[in-house]
């Protein structure tokens, strides 16, 4: 997922996102501990993607609280 692909969200569909990818990383972790991942790599892609989407939300929240004052 790429951040122009992020941006383009509303806030809500970035929760929802939030939520999938958190979920999708924690089982990935597990799986990975029980018995290795094909592609271990897809774990750093889907921490980098959380990550991606929880800066949009703070940058989102930080232009919110600038425009009230």
């Amino acid at each position: 997922m790429k951040s122009s692909e992020i941006r383009e969200l509303t806030l809500k569909e970035l929760e929802e996102r939030l939520e999938n990818e958190e979920n999708m990383l924690v089982r990935m972790k597990m799986n990975h501990a029980v018995s290795p991942l094909d592609n271990p790599n897809k774990i750093v892609v889907a921490r980098r993607n959380v990550a991606r989407l929880k800066t949009e939300m703070r940058a989102r929240q930080l232009q919110e609280q600038s425009e009230k004052q």
